[in-house]
C-alpha cells in the first residue's frame, strides 16, 4: 500500500513539475511574456481565466488584427484587445484604436505606444491562469509546500517505525548460540 501511494505521489509530483515546466519556463526560454485573462472582453477568441503568452514585437510591425496587451490610457492594470485600426497621430507616430472581440463597441481612447515594442499575443492556454492566480495567495502556495513536506516527513517517519518494529522482532526471534547449545 505504501508503495502504490509513494508511486502515486511521485507521478503527481512528475506531471505538476512537467505542467510548470511547460506553462512558465519553456515560454520564458523562448522569451515570450506570460499573462492571465481576468475578464471577459476577449471571450470567444480567448476564455477568461486563459494563460496567453506574447512575444514583444517592434510597434511599426504591429498591423491590424493582431491582439496585444498594453496599458490603456489612465488605468494601472494591463490590458488584451484587438487592433482595429491604425492612423498617423499628430506627432507622426502611429495610434492604434482597440477592441475587445466580445464587446460591442471599440475602446474610448486611443492608445499611443511609448515604447518601441509592444507584447503581441501569440497563442494562449484556456483556464490555466486560475492555477496561476491562485498561487498568488500565500495560504494556497504554503499548502502546496507545506503538504507534500507533511506526507514526505510522515512518510519517513513511518519508514524508521517500521524498520525499528522489524529490528526488535529480528532480535526476539534470534537464538543466542550459547542457549541453542544448553536446549539440545
Amino acid at each position: 500500500m505504501r508503495r502504490v501511494f509513494r508511486a502515486l505521489v511521485t507521478v503527481l509530483y512528475g506531471v505538476a513539475l512537467a505542467i510548470v515546466v511547460v506553462v512558465i519556463v519553456v515560454p520564458a526560454l523562448l522569451g515570450m511574456q506570460r499573462y492571465v485573462i481576468t475578464g471577459g472582453s476577449m471571450t470567444g477568441t480567448i476564455a477568461k481565466g486563459s494563460v496567453i503568452y506574447c512575444k514583444l514585437t517592434p510597434t511599426e510591425r504591429l498591423t491590424v488584427g493582431d491582439i496585444i496587451t498594453f496599458r490603456p490610457p489612465g488605468y494601472s492594470a494591463t490590458l488584451t484587445h484587438r487592433i482595429i485600426a491604425i492612423s498617423p497621430g499628430q506627432d507622426g507616430r502611429r495610434v492604434f484604436r482597440t477592441k475587445g472581440d466580445f464587446n460591442d463597441a471599440a475602446d474610448p481612447w486611443r492608445v499611443h505606444l511609448v515604447e518601441p515594442a509592444q507584447a503581441r499575443y501569440v497563442l494562449h492556454i484556456p483556464y490555466v491562469g486560475y492555477a496561476l492566480a491562485a498561487l498568488a495567495i500565500s495560504e494556497v502556495r504554503i499548502v502546496l509546500i507545506g503538504l507534500p513536506a507533511l506526507v514526505i516527513a510522515i512518510s519517513m517517519l513511518w519508514s524508521l517505525w517500521s524498520q525499528s518494529g522489524d529490528e526488535l522482532a529480528r532480535r526476539e526471534f534470534e537464538v543466542d548460540p550459547d542457549d541453542a547449545g544448553s536446549q539440545a
